[in-house]
């Protein structure tokens, strides 16, 4: 059987549900996206430079294995964290294929072993 919900109903369904746009828990927010490009890339604009994307996917991997140590049981977590593994790595061989001093320079910089 469908239950039929009115418009007047659902409206007051979100009516009670908090602003999350106003909830600032996010770990990675524009400003410290901005501040990775800036010290790793080129400039704080140029969000496609290899050594900057490297530098924050190296961030969130960070963060996901922290909150994966905690919850140990979450898949999904775990699965995206292997994507994002496997995007660094193939940046790194980019960048080390395309030029390795700044391959080299990135990886001491971010403390990646290899």
């Amino acid at each position: 059987m469908i239950a039929w919900i009115s418009i007047v109903h659902l409206h007051l369904i979100f009516i009670h549900i908090p602003n999350i746009s106003k909830i600032s828990h996010m770990y990675l927010d524009a400003e410290k996206k901005k501040e990775f490009f800036a010290s790793h890339g080129k400039s704080a604009t140029d969000t496609g430079s290899p050594e900057g994307q490297i530098a924050m996917f190296s961030f969130r991997i960070s963060h996901l294995t922290e909150h994966l140590k905690k919850n140990r049981k979450d898949f999904n977590t775990q699965r995206a964290l292997i994507n994002l593994v496997g995007k660094r790595r193939k940046l790194l061989n980019y960048l080390a294929d395309k030029d390795i001093t700044r391959y080299r320079a990135i990886v001491k910089e971010l403390g990646l072993r290899r």
